[in-house]
């Protein structure tokens, strides 16, 4: 494990980590978004708790990195359906804003492959 992946890692799960803390303690700048999209406030939690478990599971890739690889697998997964979900809300202008949280954590998980 190189300094590169270490940095890239630590980063990418401190930002999706800081995703979990704004959708579970219910920021304005995001659940604001979010409703404009549609989505339930029953789904919140959830939401937040998918973001929270991929952002430890990364931490825990710099040890054991078929965990980190799973996690940034799933976090990417969970960011291309905030994709998806945006453009069905056909809010075009914000579909850069998941895709910020999408490319640090695709590359967290290919430097975990050790590629």
């Amino acid at each position: 494990m190189n300094v590169i992946t270490t940095v890239v890692v630590i980063a990418a799960a401190s930002w999706v980590g800081f995703s979990a803390y704004a959708i579970l303690t219910r920021k304005a700048f995001v659940v604001d978004n979010i409703t404009a999209y549609g989505v339930s406030e029953r789904w919140w939690p959830w939401l937040g708790a998918i973001k929270a478990l991929g952002s430890i599971g990364m931490l825990a890739g710099l040890f054991v990195p078929a965990i980190g690889i799973a996690a940034a697998a799933g976090v990417v997964l969970y960011f291309l359906g905030a994709v998806v979900t945006v453009v069905r809300a056909h809010a075009y202008s914000h579909v850069p804003f998941p895709l910020l949280y999408l490319a640090p954590t695709l590359a967290a998980g290919w430097l975990l492959t050790g590629a």
